[in-house]
C-alpha cells in the first residue's frame, strides 16, 4: 500500500476510535489480516498438494511441497513489518526504521528459501527415478547437482541482500578477491578435499554402495557417503573409515563393484604316475566347463598343462563366472572344483600331494638283498 492508502485507513481508524489512540486498532487490523491470510494460504496449499497427488507429474508437488514453509513466513514478514511501519508513523519511533530494509531481506530470503526446498524436492524426484530405473543418471550425479544448485542460490541470495541493503557487491568481490588468496593459503588442505569432492562427483570413479579398494593405501569396503570434505568407507569388518577427499586425488582406486566377471583361476597337481593321462583329463575339464551353464562362453578359457612340480604334475584353469555376486560366485567355484575332482578320480587319477621318494646307492642292512657286513660295519656302526 502506499502512504495515501494508510493515511485513508487511518482516518477511518480515528473517526472509529475517536481518538489519536487509532494506530492501536491499525495494527490489530493488520496482524487480523496476517493471521487469516495465512490460515487461507495453509488450508490452499493442503488441498492444492491433495489434489496434485493424484497427477502424474511430480514437479508439480514438488513446488506446493516447496511452498508450504516459506509462503506462510513471507506472510508474517509482511504483515509484521508493515505494522512497524504504522508506529514508526504514529509514534515517532526511530527503533521501527528496520522495517523497510527488513522486508526487503526477508522478501529475498524466503525466495531463496523456497528455491533451496523445491531444488531438494527435486532432488528426492530424480533419486526416485534413478531407483526405479526411470532415468540414466546415478544417484552420486544427482546429489552433485542439487548441492551446487543449492549452493549457488544461497550465494546469490547473499549478494542481492547486500545491494538491497546498499553495500556495493563489486567492493565485496574485490574483498573476496584478496580475502580469498590469504583464506587459500589458511585453508588450503579444506580446499583440496573440496575440489577432490568436486573431482569424484565428475568424474565418478565410484558413488555410493560401490565396494572400494587402493593398491596404494589401506582402503577396502563400501562406500556409504560422499562429502564435499571426506568420503565414509564401511570395511568388511563393519567399522567406519572417514577418508579426506584430497587423498582419491593422489591414488589409484580399484572399484570391483564394476566388474563384468569374476575369475576362477585355479591350479591343480596329479601324481607323476597319471602324466599320461593328463590329456584326457584337461579335454574334459574343458568340455565341462563349455557346458556349465554358469560360465561365460564369450570370456577367455583356458585349460592346460603348465608346469613340473617337486611333487606333482600341474595344470590350471582360468575362466570367468557370468555373476558377480561374491556368494553366488563361490557357490559356483565350489561346483566346479568338485566336478574336476570327479573327472581326474574318473581317468584312475589322484590329486597330488607333498611327497619324497628316497634312492639308496646300496640296499640297507637289514634288506634280504644286502650282503655280508664287512667287519667293523653294521646298524650300530
Amino acid at each position: 500500500m502506499n502512504g495515501l492508502d494508510w493515511q485513508h485507513i487511518r482516518n477511518w481508524f480515528v473517526e472509529l476510535a475517536g481518538s489519536d489512540n487509532a494506530w492501536i486498532l491499525q495494527v490489530f487490523f493488520i496482524i487480523l489480516v496476517v493471521v487469516i491470510t495465512n490460515f487461507v494460504a495453509r488450508l490452499f496449499l493442503a488441498r492444492l498438494h491433495r489434489k496434485l497427488q493424484n497427477t502424474r507429474n511430480d514437479w508439480d508437488d514438488a513446488l506446493v511441497l516447496a511452498l508450504k514453509r516459506p509462503l506462510p513466513m513471507l506472510v508474517w514478514i509482511i504483515g509484521l513489518t508493515f505494522a512497524a511501519d504504522v508506529i514508526k508513523v504514529e509514534r515517532k519511533a526511530a527503533i521501527f526504521d528496520f522495517a523497510d530494509p527488513l522486508r526487503d531481506i526477508g522478501i529475498i530470503a524466503m525466495l531463496a528459501w523456497f528455491l533451496v526446498r523445491f531444488v531438494e524436492e527435486g532432488q528426492r524426484i530424480l533419486v526416485r527415478r534413478h531407483e526405479r530405473g526411470e532415468t540414466r543418471m546415478d544417484r552420486a550425479t544427482i546429489v552433485a547437482m542439487g548441492k551446487l544448485l543449492r549452493l549457488t542460490v544461497i550465494i546469490t541470495a547473499v549478494l542481492v541482500g547486500l545491494q538491497t541493503l546498499g553495500v556495493s557487491v563489486a567492493g565485496v568481490m574485490a574483498f573476496g578477491g584478496i580475502g580469498g588468496i590469504a583464506i587459500g593459503f589458511a585453508a588450503k588442505d579444506l580446499l583440496a578435499n573440496f575440489f577432490g569432492g568436486l573431482m569424484i562427483y565428475l568424474d565418478r570413479p565410484f558413488i555410493e554402495g560401490d565396494w572400494i579398494r587402493s593398491p596404494d593405501k589401506d582402503i577396502e569396503g563400501t562406500v556409504e557417503h560422499i562429502g564435499w570434505r571426506l568420503t565414509r568407507i564401511r570395511r568388511f569388518n563393519k567399522r567406519p573409515l572417514y577418508v579426506p577427499n584430497s587423498v582419491f586425488m593422489s591414488i589409484a582406486v580399484e572399484n570391483p563393484s564394476r566388474m563384468l566377471n569374476r575369475r576362477i583361476y585355479e591350479t591343480i597337481g596329479i601324481r607323476y604316475d597319471d602324466l599320461g593321462k593328463m590329456d584326457d583329463i584337461t579335454r574334459e575339464v574343458k568340455a565341462m566347463l563349455r557346458a556349465h551353464p554358469e560360465i561365460d562362453q564369450d570370456q577367455t578359457m583356458i585349460v592346460n598343462f603348465n608346469a613340473f612340480n617337486e611333487s606333482s604334475v600341474d595344470f590350471f584353469i582360468y575362466t570367468f563366472t557370468r555373476t558377480t555376486e561374491w556368494v553366488r560366485f563361490h557357490e559356483i567355484k565350489q561346483d566346479i572344483l568338485l566336478r574336476v575332482a570327479e573327472i581326474i578320480e574318473r581317468h584312475g587319477a589322484e590329486i597330488a600331494f607333498p611327497t619324497r621318494t628316497v634312492y639308496l646307492e646300496r640296499p640297507l642292512p637289514d634288506s634280504p638283498d644286502a650282503g655280508p657286513v664287512p667287519a667293523g660295519e653294521g646298524a650300530d656302526g
